[in-house]
């Protein structure tokens, strides 16, 4: 964890952000946050993949700190009974309270906002070069390697579990086909070739064994 904090230090103060308790504070009740019980997937884990991926392409965007902010709320707020894009909304509205309190300038925490809000649909403009990091980065699990992505999809299901399978296997591949509607899952220039066959692979592959399942569960 001390390593994530000194992420933390170094990313909000090259942001802009002015007051050093607050800014300590705040990494904390983020930290706190990422590491609630209820979390299978949206973890600590996938934070520092997300900042992994980040920094690794950080040259692809105008303001990769304030990505970074976004990446620490894109998910500080993780409710699986929450309905739509609530989540994101909240956690937009709880980095704007947090980094405001920190000491970050006005306009800097509206972009960081704007940012968070993108990770609902993952919809952006190609020439949204910070949109186009940060939501990259939050999806780049899905062009993990077969083993690692069917992790993921576990954990995500045990966040739903208490979802009953039937309605599981209908809200999820709402997702799958969600993703497989996106005209490009992926727009960093990079990785985009490598990742979008592998993504689109995985995912087809969980939907279809949720479309099997349904298909044995009629059969029965």
């Amino acid at each position: 964890m001390a390593g994530l904090i000194e992420r933390w230090r170094t990313t909000v103060r090259a942001a802009g952000a002015s007051d050093p308790a607050a800014i300590e504070a705040t990494g904390s009740e983020l930290l706190e946050r990422w590491r609630e019980p209820h979390r299978h997937y949206h973890t600590v884990d996938h934070l520092t993949a997300v900042l992994d991926v980040v920094d690794r392409y950080a040259s692809a965007g105008r303001r990769p700190d304030l990505v970074r902010l976004a990446a620490w709320c894109h998910d500080a707020v993780y409710d699986p009974r929450a309905p739509g894009d609530r989540n994101e909304r909240d956690s937009a509205a709880l980095a704007d309270t947090l980094l405001t309190g920190a000491g970050l300038p006005g306009p800097e925490v509206a972009e960081v906002r704007r940012l968070v809000l993108l990770t609902a649909g993952h919809q952006v403009d190609p020439a949204d070069a910070d949109g186009v990091l940060l939501c990259d980065a939050d999806l780049a699990v899905l062009a993990a390697a077969e083993p690692e992505y069917d992790r993921y999809a576990s954990a995500i299901r045990r966040e739903y579990a208490h979802v009953p399978p039937a309605a599981y296997r209908i809200g999820r591949a709402q997702v799958l086909t969600h993703l497989l509607a996106l005209p490009s899952i992926f727009r960093l220039p990079r990785p985009a070739t490598r990742w979008e066959p592998r993504a689109r692979a995985n995912l087809a592959r969980e939907l279809g064994t949720l479309q099997a399942a349904d298909q044995d569960v009629t059969v029965d």
